[in-house]
């Protein structure tokens, strides 16, 4: 009767188990590390969800472009949120603009430490990105608004991009492009960025 009654125990342990569907794959990133003069920030690329974009971004990774390329902005949106971007000043040193993948069409979303493409009209972004401090989903594409391609996120050295963020500014620059009191003073360089070795 004891083994009986453990037998039935044991069987209405394991259907639960067996009755749950399996784990979705999680979607293919490729690492990246920015070295920059306050820190490194690591980067997980979404190159499956957001294909066009990161591969774009992994073209001036693999080609070098990035190094010596600065942090120049730092953007704060009320007490908490705010970005840091940074682009290449060289146009001789830029690749053609790429196609815009909104957010609806990705599924990734500015959340805290996303990783997006600064741009003009959509289909113009070209070398320069951002990254995100604290939740601005209000730059996710929406009815009537493409917003802008998030294609990434920070896995490491958030608190990089934090100190980044707080770093002091120009109250005067900027101003002829719609950035005073954002541009960084001194900014901050991106003295390497390249691929992290694969996991063994």
């Amino acid at each position: 009767m004891l083994r009986s009654f453990v037998a039935f125990a044991l069987l209405c342990f394991a259907i639960p188990a067996s009755a749950q569907p399996p784990a979705a794959p999680t979607p293919a990133t490729v690492r990246v590390v920015l070295q920059t003069a306050q820190g490194n920030i690591v980067l997980a690329v979404e190159t499956e969800r957001a294909p066009v974009t990161s591969r774009n971004f992994l073209r001036y990774v693999d080609q070098r472009r990035l190094d010596g390329v600065n942090f120049y902005r730092a953007m704060t949106v009320g007490s908490d949120a705010g970005l840091i971007q940074a682009g290449i000043r060289d146009p001789r040193r830029l690749f053609p603009s790429i196609a815009h993948e909104p957010t609806s069409l990705t599924g990734l979303s500015h959340t805290d430490g996303a990783l997006a493409m600064a741009r003009a009209a959509p289909g113009t972004a070209r070398s320069d990105f951002y990254i995100v401090v604290g939740d601005l989903t209000s730059l996710d594409a929406r009815a009537g608004d493409p917003g802008y391609a998030v294609f990434g996120r920070v896995v490491e050295g958030m608190d990089v991009v934090r100190r980044i963020l707080a770093s002091p500014k120009s109250p005067t620059e900027g101003a002829d492009i719609g950035m005073q009191g954002q541009i960084l003073a001194p900014q901050v360089r991106i003295v390497t960025a390249r691929r992290a070795p694969a996991a063994p």
